[in-house]
């Protein structure tokens, strides 16, 4: 029988970014249903997924996920943890499950742990893209069989079904690989019997915590109520308020349409959607569609590794060369580059130099609109990417010394153009990997690519 409300509690946007253990304690007193928490994205690049590394601290990431068990096990509710590790990979749900079972020993808890793979046997996705069950969303990298087979890790997005899965089995602690930050809010709901166009509004809504208020001073918890008709959501922390137009505009977060939302397996519609103010800190919401899909897909995020990486930061302050500086990173350029090819014998297609100039486009680079005269200084990044750690190292201290004494017309002698703010100038950042996968999947069964294992602390 469906229930007629259930109370979904977000303890943060974001894993290892935190939240204030009083809201959560006092969000899960007021009654909950579920604890969610999202622990990934891929607003941080590649590395992450292509590494295996976490983003987040250990201690951190243990501390806050000690702080969500402590709760949903005093109240006898589920733990749903989403793209665990920051990439969800296998290497991340393997660290995060060693940390839930490490935390159950020194707290002498006991529960059933469900652990959701979502990583990607290659050789069967290979086999999937000549079938044609693999399109590319826009816009994509180029991607073939052997792409597939070189890449260095990809994962699936997993939709509600694999942790419906685990939830039926009894699970309440639920550790998932790369999903849906949507699903990991809706999975539990409509099993009880929410609305899919109720569920995955909520859902998105919870999917960043705090990040729906007017004014989000730190990463905390939301909470959104929801009913056959629609959900309330507001912020446990009295700080924070909900606003309409706080709730309504996180439809913009992360989506190039706000009013057709894609997740697997179909597409929510707000456009017809309606926030009303309940409170001067909560906000209703009611209206939204969900159109199902002809064709299930589930998202696959790859990364290939593309090099190694040396950096360097230099200051500039001679006006002189401020004067003329895109010719004089021409003619640095052009030195670096016959350099190299003396030693270490490198054509510039075999390695990337690049630039940026902070103080004048080091953000936005040829988009920037500011196009009038830089200041007093600019701070250059150099940035070198080669097939080897030495190699890009190499290049690097080519580059730097280069630069440093590279001459202008007005210049007589030996004059310093750089100012390095560390020692050594370069830094080695190790590997570097490119997203080699942004494609969806077309699935007869939701939970076929998701491996499944359950254990009892």
């Amino acid at each position: 029988m469906p229930v007629k409300k259930l109370r979904a509690v977000a303890a943060g946007g974001n894993l290892s970014a935190g939240f204030r253990e009083e809201t959560l304690s006092r969000a899960a007193k007021q009654g909950a249903d579920f604890i969610g928490c999202d622990a990934g994205t891929t607003d941080s690049g590649p590395f992450y997924l292509g590494s295996g590394q976490a983003r987040g601290a250990r201690e951190v990431t243990k501390f806050h996920t000690g702080l969500i068990l402590r709760e949903a096990l005093q109240a006898g509710i589920p733990a749903i943890f989403g793209s665990v590790g920051h990439a969800g990979g296998r290497p991340h749900l393997l660290w995060m499950l060693d940390i839930v079972r490490e935390l159950a020993r020194e707290n002498h808890w006991h529960f059933k742990l469900a652990g959701i793979d979502s990583e990607q046997d290659q050789e069967k996705l290979a086999q999937a893209f000549l079938a044609g069950e693999i399109v590319a969303l826009d816009p994509a990298p180029p991607l073939d069989e052997n792409s597939i087979r070189a890449a260095e890790r990809i994962v699936a997005m997993m939709g509600v079904e694999p942790i419906q899965c685990a939830l039926r089995m009894g699970a309440q602690v639920v550790i998932a690989g790369r999903s849906s930050d949507v699903a990991l809010y809706a999975a539990l709901p409509l099993l009880r019997g929410i609305p899919r166009s109720v569920a995955y509004h909520a859902g998105k809504i919870l999917e960043c915590g705090s990040a729906c208020v007017s004014q989000r001073y730190y990463p905390d918890c939301m909470v959104a109520e929801m009913d056959e008709d629609g959900f309330t959501i507001e912020a446990p922390n009295p700080e924070m308020r909900c606003t309409e137009q706080s709730v309504a505009s996180h439809s913009l977060y992360e989506n190039g349409d706000p009013y057709q939302l894609v997740e697997s397996g179909g597409t929510l519609d707000t456009s017809g959607a309606g926030y009303q103010a309940v409170s001067d800190r909560a906000v209703r919401v009611t209206g939204a569609r969900w159109r199902p899909a002809d064709v299930y897909t589930v998202k696959l995020e790859g990364a290939a590794l593309a090099g190694y990486r040396a950096v360097s930061f230099a200051g500039i302050r001679d006006p002189l060369v401020l004067r003329q500086l895109d010719s004089f990173l021409d003619g640095l350029r052009r030195v670096i580059e016959r350099k190299v090819s003396d030693s270490p014998g490198l054509k510039p297609d075999q390695y990337t130099l690049q630039w940026r100039v902070y103080g004048r486009n080091g953000t936005l680079g040829p988009l920037e609109p500011e196009t009038q005269d830089i200041g007093h200084e600019v701070g250059l990044l150099i940035d070198v990417v080669a097939p080897t750690q030495e190699l890009a190292a190499a290049i690097l201290a080519i580059a730097f010394h280069t630069g440093l004494h590279h001459p202008i017309p007005e210049h007589v002698g030996l004059i310093s153009n750089f100012a390095f703010p560390f020692s050594p100038p370069g830094m080695n950042a190790g590997p570097v990997y490119r997203f080699c996968a942004n494609h969806v999947w077309k699935l007869k069964d939701p939970c076929a690519p998701f491996a499944l294992t359950m254990e009892d602390l």
